[in-house]
């Protein structure tokens, strides 16, 4: 979660296809990017089982230690170099494999070398535990900017814990920090802290210990995981519980928030209930029942950490009391609550293999406000939500970003990919095949991860409709299209013609009223339809536009 102006990063280097987009100049990547962003070879050859955490974070030295234990299989044959990530200033002070120490070097992009004495064989399941221990970066502006974050809460009770989107879990422990490969058999986080302290992490807490001045708390989760989601919140917590009657039988929801705040999040939190029950609707059974679902109280405004969703709202309504769409349906409900918790579904058990594709996980979660919005004021609600978040669209870059170097596209990969969903929704004109549609992604694609061509390739096989130009359209250009048309003398024959976009664009345009339809299919020449009186009544600018993300004009060229 990173939201709207906050997130407009540079993406540089594409040639628009629609007139008016010019060439601009290229951004440079450095070795660094490519190391962080691509399948090296000292990455390509293992696949990451498991991840076993230990972390002690010193307030007052703003420092950590910790043991990472990976678990991981060999599936290409002959290696015996392996690459580390872990960012500065954190050092490695060791490194074993199944016990028996391990050489390793450091270097100067965020990347640390293990090397194996013998080439390893496929199949070989192997642990390599790694120690380590420093000051990490601290977050300044979390979740924003990354890193660690050191706080106090209002009482001035120590409030710790991490923002690493993008930034990298390797900012805070060793791990193999690439969105393409989730632990296949979970993680655990073993957080230690003084012991006027409660520490909460990911899945069920398995264990806890004390001793005269600290507390270990164990959490656990089965499910794979991806490494930027795993995260301890560390603070003066209290917990409550509630019960979801849900597709797959009970899910059981957890909520840990400050002392102080418990009587708002009580109030705040009955939200949970219905925002869930709404999504196993749309998206299919919650994804992690066996982890359960939680909302964590945070020192940062909120991120989609897998069955622990960092929660910063303030216990108001809105987006910090505003309301992104500008229509008043967005305060009905609370922002962080409804969208964080929609990554559930998109990011973290849908989670893109690049971050260039991060509009898999922002526009399909921004969709699920339209949805959440849908299922609690209707139709016509939902309608005005998603147009009224095309205030926030900026079109000055496309939100495909650059592939192989950890950067992700244009922040427009919230309102526009979903105002790209909601005119899909209407092409394809049938509610419960656009239902069916999102709740196969999460069957077909469950725990895994993808390439954003599997998710369009998809939708368009499975609702009989070619979207490829579409996304092409809106995923990686940034002219908006135009669609002109005309009606002959006796209004009989209407002319239609796409502007502004791709050559090959064919969005088609379905309108109706309950009692009449029509669908069209414009091209970038002009093309003519038969309409009935009726139907011709139906081609109205505001009612198109608010059903698609396209400019409607009337007149011949």
């Amino acid at each position: 979660m990173k939201r709207l102006s906050l997130l407009f990063v540079p993406l540089i280097g594409w040639s628009m296809a629609c007139k008016g987009q010019l060439l601009q100049e290229k951004e440079v990547f450095t070795h660094a990017d490519t190391l962080r962003g691509t399948i090296t070879p000292e990455r390509a050859w293992w696949n990451v089982l498991r991840y076993d955490i230990q972390v002690t974070p010193d307030y007052d030295t703003k420092t950590i230690k910790g043991i990472t234990t990976i678990g991981f299989e060999v599936t290409k044959a002959g290696q015996q170099t392996m690459q580390i990530d872990l960012q500065p200033p954190l050092e490695i002070d060791q490194v074993l494999a199944d016990k028996a120490p391990v050489k390793f070097k450091k270097t100067d992009e965020n990347v640390w070398y293990a090397y194996f004495d013998q080439p390893l064989k496929v199949g070989d399941k192997k642990s390599l535990e790694v120690t380590y221990h420093g000051q990490p970066r601290e977050a300044i502006n979390p979740p924003w900017d990354g890193g660690w974050i050191w706080k106090r809460d209002k009482t001035g009770n120590v409030w710790m814990s991490v923002a690493c989107q993008g930034l990298g879990a390797s900012v805070w422990y060793p791990c193999k920090d690439h969105q393409s490969d989730e632990p296949d058999n979970g993680a655990s986080l073993s957080i230690t802290v003084p012991d006027t302290l409660v520490a909460v992490g990911n899945g069920r807490l398995i264990n806890t210990t004390h001793n005269a001045h600290n507390a270990t708390y164990v959490w656990e989760v089965k499910n794979p995981i991806n490494s930027y989601n795993i995260i301890p919140y560390i603070g003066k917590y209290v917990n409550f519980t509630d019960v979801l009657d849900g597709e797959k039988g009970k899910l059981d929801l957890s909520f840990w928030v400050l002392q102080e705040d418990l009587d708002k999040a009580k109030v705040q939190f009955k939200q949970a209930k219905p925002m869930l029950s709404c999504f196993e609707h749309w998206f299919g059974p919650y994804p992690f029942y066996e982890d359960s679902y939680k909302l964590v109280e945070a020192p940062h405004l909120g991120m989609e950490h897998q069955s622990a969703v960092a929660y910063g709202n303030k216990f108001m309504n809105g987006y910090l009391g505003r309301d992104l769409s500008g229509t008043g349906w967005g305060l009905k409900w609370d922002y962080i609550i409804v969208h964080e918790s929609g990554h559930e579904w998109f990011a973290n058990n849908i989670t893109s293999n690049d971050i260039a594709d991060m509009w898999v996980h922002e526009g399909f979660t921004d969709y699920s406000e339209t949805l959440f919005t849908e299922c609690q004021s209707g139709k016509e609600a939902a309608n005005e939500y998603n147009y009224g978040q095309r205030k926030g669209i900026q079109n000055k870059e496309p939100i495909i970003g650059h592939y192989g170097v950890n950067k992700e596209g244009s922040g427009d990969m919230y309102p526009k990919g979903a105002n790209l969903l909601h005119t899909i929704r209407h092409s394809i004109n049938d509610d419960e095949k656009f239902r069916t549609i999102l709740r196969g992604l999460n069957k077909v694609f469950y725990h895994k991860t993808v390439d954003t061509r599997q998710v369009e390739e998809y939708i368009s096989k499975e609702s009989g409709i070619d979207f490829t130009e579409v996304f092409n359209q809106y995923l990686r250009n940034t002219s908006i299209p135009v669609l002109r048309y005309y009606f002959a003398a006796d209004h009989g024959k209407l002319f239609v013609k796409w502007s502004n976009c791709l050559k090959a664009f064919n969005l088609q345009i379905v309108l109706g009223d309950g009692n009449d339809s029509i669908r069209i299919k414009p091209t970038t020449s002009w093309t003519e339809v038969a309409v009935t009186p009726a139907q011709a009544k139906l081609i109205s600018k505001n009612a198109i536009e608010k059903m698609y993300y396209i400019t409607v004009e009337e007149g011949k060229d």
